[in-house]
Order: structure tokens, then C-alpha cells, then sequence
């Protein structure tokens, strides 16, 4: 099957477009999800801008967190120990079964 250029132009104009024109359909639904998730004013047309808990509440909460978080680990974590391991001898990690033998040269 021999394709001309014509064919081969049109199959490429056709994948362009619809590449472009899908971007432009995810552009608006963005957009759509945007506007459904937005705060929108009570029936008041109001917002109302007090936190439901105080400054010091949080404060608190966030002290009391640290301290329960900072009682789960012991100082010891935070120490790194790398101890060296004898290995033993073993023909699987020899190095020297990995080499080729280079042939006699006569």
C-alpha cells in the first residue's frame, strides 16, 4: 500500500486538529469544574470570616501533636550505624571466574 503525500498531509492535519480541539474541550471543562466547586455566599449573601476554632486552639493542638509525635521515637533513630560485615569466601562474588581466559597464541 503506497501513500501519497496528499493522504499522508491530510492524516496529519486531521491528527493536529483534534489534538487541538480536545485541549480546548479540557480547557472548559476545567473551567466547568471551577465554577461547580466554588464557595459560593450563604442565602445571607454574607461569608462569614471568623475561624471556627481560635489562634490559640490551633496553637495548642499543633504543641500537643509535636509532643505525642516527638514521645513515638527515641533519640537513637536519628543515628546512623554502618558496621563493616565479614563476608566469606564464595566463588558467586569471585572476580576472577568472571575474567576470560585469553587463548595461547602459538
Amino acid at each position: 500500500m503506497s501513500w501519497g503525500w496528499s493522504e499522508i498531509l491530510w492524516v496529519s492535519l486531521i491528527g493536529f486538529c483534534l489534538v487541538f480541539v480536545m485541549l480546548v474541550a479540557l480547557i472548559f471543562i476545567m473551567k466547568a469544574f471551577g465554577a461547580c466547586f466554588r464557595v459560593r455566599p450563604a442565602a445571607g449573601g454574607k461569608i462569614d470570616a471568623q475561624p471556627m476554632i481560635s489562634p490559640e486552639e490551633v496553637a495548642a493542638i499543633a504543641t500537643a501533636l509535636k509532643i505525642y509525635k516527638g514521645a513515638l521515637h527515641d533519640r537513637e533513630s536519628e543515628v546512623l550505624t554502618i558496621l563493616n560485615i565479614k563476608r566469606a569466601y564464595s566463588p558467586w562474588n569471585s572476580k576472577i571466574h568472571g575474567l576470560t581466559q585469553l587463548p595461547d597464541r602459538k
